[in-house]
């Protein structure tokens, strides 16, 4: 483990933090990935500042990841725990504590983020014009919201750009950006992934990784001296599995690792984990000629997000905002692409849950590599200590890794904690399970990996001696002992979830066995 010297004397007043969708560690240079897939730009924001090894996200799921990204909180607390779970009206996002510091958080790209308009017109609420943009957009200032998923609406200043560039139809994004032309020249959708090695009929300038790149450039020459704080959230490598040329050719199925995955998971799986199985998208990606189409691709889009992130990089230096710019680099969570016969993500096997996180602070010293336990909750701490804004630590679930890159103190944790909802997915009609009996929870420490299911066996996982997660122990008599006890951890972690998020700690401190002072109340008088 590398840790700091003597820190420069330099202060943060711009945030550049950058998100990727579906992106696994694996395939980073900086994070081990080999082959012929090389990511020198991410290398070298990594040799910058600081590289953690052991970064989880609290769901493997797009909406509950961000939220816990947004908020510092754990799903169980933020209460989002799938895709387009509105955020309850009482819940704060990092944009919000900015916007208390008389700052705001600017956003290009995907959040998947939903807000309760229910529950603010239930309660009648009258917000300001800034307010009311926050609430609706979980804190975020929107430059463009662009998330990548369907059709863009006519308004989308990306539609615009695509019809201006030339792009025509109705529908610019499904015949451009994800479609392809076959060997025939007839137009297919990259919705097939048998389509996937195609290249778009996008060209690379025009793609959706290039344009956010080109604005978020834009956005930073237009700040000049003015601090600011920018939220670039790349909506690649997620599906449609589409890249335009030249990415989409870069690699070959002989350049892509082969899943890892045993066939007793297909016999002897635990029962959801064979649930999943029967998803269409893990059907599909058990086949050999599914995962060897789509990797190569999935790697070159990896490879075009390097790139753009050289060129971003260096408009930042061209500006001078290296020296004042935290830079934070992650994903939402990674990609199974075939692993233990599973499509997407979701389940907690760590190419889906374990992140790549690199964290470049101009008043840290460079080249650190740590092995500390980090969660996605620590990014909004992180934040708002380096900009000099109090951490409401009765909300916030996280910690700040500055102390850490600073002063190079470990963090206080042993263990993370994942959580997964899967009631809206298939995998719970399969099982024949109610809506309310869908929860799975996991814990993992040095050695192992405990996953608690609601009505079924636990899984047990020694990282150790099996670190691809290909022999489950969670029914083995020789570890009962290791399950009771990682349990129990469990447990004692839920007891304490901040639920109390109306008053501070200050608040409880000055009110403890106050009533007598503050209300002239006497209890108990003789």
């Amino acid at each position: 483990m590398q840790t700091p010297t003597t820190p420069p004397a330099r202060t943060v007043r711009n945030v550049l933090f950058i998100m990727c969708d579906q992106l696994r560690a694996d395939h980073l240079g900086c994070y081990g990935g080999t082959g012929a897939l090389t990511t020198p730009h991410i290398d070298r924001l990594a040799e910058r500042g600081a590289r953690f090894d052991r970064a989880y996200v609290t769901s493997a799921v797009c909406g509950p990841s961000r939220t816990s990204f947004y908020t510092g909180r754990y799903p169980v607390s933020h209460r989002v725990t799938w895709n387009r779970v509105p955020l309850p009206v009482d819940e704060l996002c990092l944009g919000d504590y900015l916007a208390g510091a008389g700052r705001s958080l600017s956003l290009l790209g995907k959040t998947h983020f939903v807000p309760h308009r229910a529950g603010l017109e239930e309660h009648g609420y009258q917000l300001s014009d800034a307010a009311r943009t926050r609430f609706l957009e979980g804190g975020f200032t929107p430059l463009e919201r662009y998330d990548g998923h369907y059709e863009m609406a006519a308004d989308s200043p990306y539609r615009q750009y695509l019809l201006n560039q030339g792009y025509g139809g109705d529908a610019p994004w499904t015949d451009h950006v994800i479609g392809s032309l076959d060997a025939s020249g007839a137009p297919v959708s990259g919705w097939f992934m048998r389509h996937a090695a195609l290249p778009a009929r996008v060209r690379e300038e025009d793609s959706e990784t290039t344009y956010l790149t080109s604005r978020a450039i834009d956005f930073i020459r237009a700040q000049g001296d003015t601090p600011w704080a920018l939220h670039l959230s790349y909506i690649k490598p997620h599906w449609p599995y589409k890249a335009p040329a030249p990415y989409h050719a870069m690699f070959g199925p002989d350049d892509a690792a082969v899943p890892v995955r045993h066939a007793r998971e297909q016999t002897a799986g635990h029962p959801v984990h064979r649930a999943y199985q029967r998803h269409e998208e893990s059907e599909s990606f058990a086949r050999d000629e599914v995962w060897r189409s789509v990797r190569p691709v999935y790697m070159g889009l990896v490879k075009q997000i390097d790139d753009q992130i050289g060129l971003l990089m260096a408009q930042l230096a061209q500006a001078g905002r290296l020296e004042d710019t935290l830079v934070v680099f992650t994903a939402d969570h990674g990609d199974f692409l075939g692993d233990h016969w599973l499509g997407e993500k979701e389940y907690f096997f760590e190419p889906a849950v374990r992140v790549p996180l690199i964290v470049v602070d101009p008043a840290a010293a460079p080249g650190q590599v740590h092995q500390d336990f980090v969660e996605c909750i620590d990014v909004v701490p992180t934040v708002l200590e380096a900009l000099g804004i109090a951490v409401p630590e009765h909300r916030i679930e996280g910690l700040s890794l500055l102390p850490r890159l600073r002063a190079g103190q470990p963090l206080a944790r042993e263990q993370v904690v994942g959580s997964l909802d899967y009631a809206y997915r298939a995998a719970r009609l399969h099982l024949r399970r109610q809506p309310f009996e869908c929860t799975g929870w996991m814990l993992r420490d040095t050695r192992y990996k405990f996953i608690r299911w609601e009505g079924y066996a636990p899984q047990l996982f020694d990282l150790l001696d099996d670190p691809q997660e290909l022999q489950d122990r969670g029914t083995d008599p020789a570890l009962e002992p290791v399950r009771r006890r990682m349990n129990e951890s469990l447990v004692d972690w839920a007891m304490a979830r901040h639920r109390r998020t109306s008053e501070s700690a200050a608040q409880v401190v000055h009110r403890t066995d106050a009533h007598q002072r503050l209300m002239n109340i006497r209890i108990g008088t003789w």
